[in-house]
């Protein structure tokens, strides 16, 4: 899952895109309200974790101008703003969920995969193709009944592909869920890792599709 980090505090911001990146999400993080727009402008997020207290607009209104304009990407709200009207106030802004600091990072990586699964109209925290079997949370699969384990970025490409299912992703969109903004891309590490998942789970499992990109293929 490729999320959108907006948080101010190095210390915090620096700490979240670890951990979620720990758990197997490709991360972008920013510290302002005009970058998260620019963000969003040019690159498809799957979640956004928005903190309020931002310098140079508060996160509610920032989130309240993205829903007045159609941004429909699924936003949990990260802050100390902890009173019951501040969490309905933020829901009724148009965010998901809200999450209260200090947090523990478990439960933030249980709410963004509750929030992604909500999104794609799937309430069990499995994605089954044939004979696999993937569980997003733990970052666990198992092909025909057997545990496989795969590097990282493997699980992270078949994750984006298993999670769009019928759609075309192109190797821009596929390298912004795999490695994220910081992260360096060599030319050919995307084609590399495309190979060891046809190797290792079928040569089916990923579509080319000539000029586009990538979807999923035939189940294993």
């Amino acid at each position: 899952m490729h999320v959108l980090l907006i948080e101010d505090d190095a210390l915090l911001g620096d700490g979240v895109q670890a951990g979620l990146q720990a758990h197997g999400f490709s991360v972008a993080w920013v510290t302002r309200a005009a970058d998260a727009d620019a963000a969003l402008d040019s690159t498809a997020f799957d979640l956004v974790v928005l903190d309020l207290g931002l310098p140079d607009q508060d996160g509610l209104s920032l989130l309240a101008r993205w829903r007045r304009l159609g941004r429909d990407e699924p936003v949990l709200v990260l802050t100390a703003r902890d009173g019951v009207e501040h969490r309905v106030t933020g829901l009724n802004a148009g965010a998901d969920d809200y999450l209260v600091k200090p947090f523990d990072l478990d439960e933030l990586v249980a709410r963004l995969h509750a929030l992604m699964r909500r999104a794609a109209g799937r309430a069990a925290p499995v994605i089954e193709y044939g004979g696999l079997r993937f569980e997003p949370a733990a970052q666990r699969l198992w092909l025909h009944g057997e545990a496989v384990t795969l590097p990282r970025r493997e699980r992270a490409l078949l994750q984006a592909l298993l999670q769009s299912r019928g759609q075309v992703l192109t190797p821009v969109q596929l390298a912004d869920r795999v490695y994220g903004w910081t992260d360096g891309v060599e030319s050919n590490a995307l084609a590399v890792h495309i190979h060891n998942l046809r190797r290792k789970l079928g040569d089916a499992l990923i579509e080319t599709v000539r000029g586009e990109g990538y979807r999923l293929g035939a189940p294993p």
